[in-house]
């Protein structure tokens, strides 16, 4: 009987990536950084949603060490951490990255990725976290080898902890509304599939890169996520993973627009990011009205008052103007579609970003 099991021990690998499925749908959510305090309240009172909660704070030195922005050895943090993981709440700080020419540097040296990767086991194991998002945007497509091989080494080290990659999403070369022959950004689906535990995309941010879906409607068309721009991504990623490690990233915030009216279509000038309450709060001082867009997420448009004059309510007489503001933002019926693709999709889950208290509270009733 000994013999039989030291057999089975020396059979088993060295090191085991969390198999055990705690929910048959998983819900995570992100924590940003800059409204810990708001985030982690928000996320106490809905624990039972969430198999996964993850901390948005840390980014990436240049000599591969770790920036921690958010204080996680300080409350509200340790508390948290400490509620959540006895609830069975998986808690995984995400590593986060937008320099692509910063990570490559990084990824492309030997001596600075071993650093970095040492760094991160270092973070995972003092904390006692239960593993580590990886989400390094914008990179060159020349880094793609060098990623691939960070994340096998780092998939390594890291033990019997967590592997989740957050990532881009990939339109579909005939849907883009770039010249398709660019270089895709994004990294070898095949390569993340043997390294990611879970493999999260971020579809979110679609604005005009869906040139199909554009061509739809002659009304103003700059989504957060269409749900139908979302399957076609989806679907994409499903050539590459299995159903079971797929997650579909789903917004909570907006985006306002400055845009001007062209002979066919129209030019978005980006302005700024907004929670939800911001939209609303405008429109209920301002009486502009808010309406179900295209993507069936909410919009609002106006043409901005000047020297105290208020703000042109009158959608048609805005869209007539040499140029026009428009917000667009998802609220609680907008995640909703979401969530109920994921689960036609037969994914694993859904991932919320953000987590800050500021997003449609109606979207617990939804993820509950």
């Amino acid at each position: 009987m000994k013999k039989f099991v030291l057999i089975l021990f020396f059979l088993a690998p060295a090191f085991s990536h969390a198999t055990v499925i705690t929910k048959p749908f998983e819900v995570s959510g992100w924590i940003p950084y800059w409204r810990s305090a708001t985030g982690t309240q928000e996320a106490l009172g809905h624990l039972d949603a969430f198999t996964e909660i993850d901390p948005f704070v840390y980014t990436v030195k240049a000599d591969g060490t770790l920036y921690d922005a958010g204080g996680m050895d300080t409350d509200p943090w340790t508390s948290f951490v400490r509620t959540a993981q006895s609830k069975n709440v998986r808690v995984i700080p995400t590593i986060m990255s937008g320099s692509g020419e910063h990570m490559d540097a990084i990824l492309t040296s030997k001596t600075l990725r071993d650093a970095h990767i040492q760094a991160i086991v270092q973070m995972v194991y003092s904390h006692n976290f239960d593993g580590v998002d990886i989400d390094y945007e914008a990179r060159s497509p020349s880094t793609s080898p060098y990623y691939s091989i960070f994340l096998r080494d780092l998939y390594k080290a890291i033990g019997n902890k967590w592997v989740m990659c957050t990532i881009e999403a990939r339109t579909p070369k005939d849907s883009l509304a770039r010249d398709p022959s660019i270089p895709n950004s994004n990294d070898d689906y095949k390569e993340l599939n043997k390294y990611c535990d879970r493999v999260r995309i971020m579809t979110y941010d679609q604005r005009v890169v869906d040139k199909k879906l554009a061509a739809e409607t002659s009304d103003p068309y700059s989504p957060v996520a269409d749900p139908k721009w979302v399957e076609k991504v989806m679907k994409l990623a499903l050539q590459y993973f299995p159903k079971k490690k797929l997650m579909l990233g789903i917004a909570t915030y907006g985006y306002e627009y400055e845009v001007t009216p062209l002979v066919e279509g129209y030019k978005y000038k980006l302005l700024w990011a907004f929670n939800p309450r911001y939209a609303l709060d405008f429109a209920n001082t301002s009486g502009v009205p808010v309406y179900r867009n295209a993507a069936g997420e909410l919009s609002l448009i106006y043409r901005p008052g000047t020297d105290g004059i208020p703000p042109v309510a009158n959608i048609l007489v805005a869209l007539h103007s040499p140029s026009f503001r428009l917000m667009w933002w998802s609220d609680a019926q907008a995640i909703q579609d979401k969530v109920a693709l994921a689960k036609k999709l037969g994914i694993r889950g859904v991932s919320i970003f953000k987590i800050d208290g500021g997003a449609d509270p109606g979207m617990w009733n939804v993820l509950e």
